[in-house]
């Protein structure tokens, strides 16, 4: 009897997987050499996909490339990875998305498994934790900045994935729709990320294979400058979306610097009845204020970020829910 239930639901996901509309979003900068492979190996793994190649101001034939090989080709004159991904999200409609990059790192057999979790589990967002298969595909300094940020994101945020910075995604329509897409390169996935866990909606993760890129295709990473960027990223969001902590931060900080201050003029104070250091005095004073300034500032912007955080939750809700969950809601 469970295993008929069992295949049962299994069949209900094929099958609503089938009725969807899919698209595959490959953003792409100069790459000629692995956009005619990734095109091929998606439209093996999802023959009703839809796939899509944004070029991004690429000097190579990358356009022509995409384009030979039936790919539905669009451009983005911005430059920056996070440009190309808003420009895409407004340009395509779908009812499942899947965003991967044109370099061949990315496992595409692994997509219809990504997509029947989003579908079966009635998820938002599929993040592909990749697994290394070639040592050469992942850097070692790429490796442990990837580490660290899943690290800082999951103790400001919440624990929800092992792997932030992975760009093989899958997206149902209404997270693409509400996605403000603020960021320019390639800090676009910690965005995504975040974006899913201050909203609390319904994520996983699936573990995938992770290769090296095809021979005579180059990175467009550079580990200290997308690294910083990310950084930085993590910092604004942290300041935008966690006003109250942030400010207290400091708040605290300046007042233990005015307490460490005042405390020998106090002192002194107290056994002469006389304060021989006023310019000390005047500086623990003006940075006690500071701090509560520190502190205010905090409730408030608290206060905007709350609003500000329940109409993106409505803008959300606005869209309609996953196919499956209509169909049960209508079933006597």
């Amino acid at each position: 009897m469970r295993g008929q239930e069992k295949s049962g639901v299994a069949a209900e996901t094929g099958a609503s997987a089938s009725a969807r509309r899919i698209a595959v979003l490959v953003p792409c900068y100069n790459e000629e050499v692995a956009i005619a492979q990734v095109v091929a190996d998606f439209r093996k793994a999802l023959p009703a996909a839809t796939i899509h190649v944004y070029d991004n101001n690429s000097t190579d034939r990358t356009a022509e490339a995409a384009r030979k090989v039936g790919a539905v080709v669009g451009h983005e004159m911005r430059q920056g990875k996070g440009h190309v991904v808003r420009r895409m999200f407004a340009d395509i409609d779908a009812d499942v998305f899947v965003l991967v990059d044109g370099d061949a790192t990315y496992d595409a057999p692994s997509a219809p498994r990504m997509i029947e979790k989003l579908i079966s589990e009635n998820l938002d967002m599929v993040v592909a934790a990749r697994l290394i298969r070639e040592q050469s595909a992942y850097r070692r300094g790429h490796r442990s900045g990837n580490l660290l940020f899943t690290w800082f994101v999951s103790h400001i945020f919440g624990a929800s994935f092992t792997d932030i910075l992975s760009g093989y995604r899958i997206f149902s329509r209404r997270f693409v729709k509400s996605f403000p897409a603020l960021s320019a390169g390639f800090e676009i996935e910690t965005e995504l990320t975040i974006h899913a866990l201050e909203l609390g909606m319904p994520v996983g993760e699936v573990e995938t294979p992770y290769f090296a890129r095809p021979t005579g295709s180059a990175s467009k990473l550079n580990t200290w400058r997308d690294g910083l960027r990310i950084t930085w990223t993590i910092l604004e969001l942290y300041r935008t979306e966690r006003p109250l902590p942030f400010f207290a931060i400091f708040g605290f900080a300046l007042m233990a610097l005015a307490v460490v201050l005042a405390t020998p003029v106090v002192v002194t104070y107290f056994e002469q009845g006389l304060v021989p250091r006023l310019p000390t005095a005047v500086l623990a004073t003006g940075l006690m204020v500071l701090a509560f300034l520190a502190f205010a500032s905090g409730l408030v912007l608290d206060t905007v970020t709350r609003g500000r955080r329940e109409m993106k939750r409505l803008a959300y809700l606005a869209h309609r829910a996953p196919y499956h969950v209509e169909r049960r809601a209508g079933t006597p």
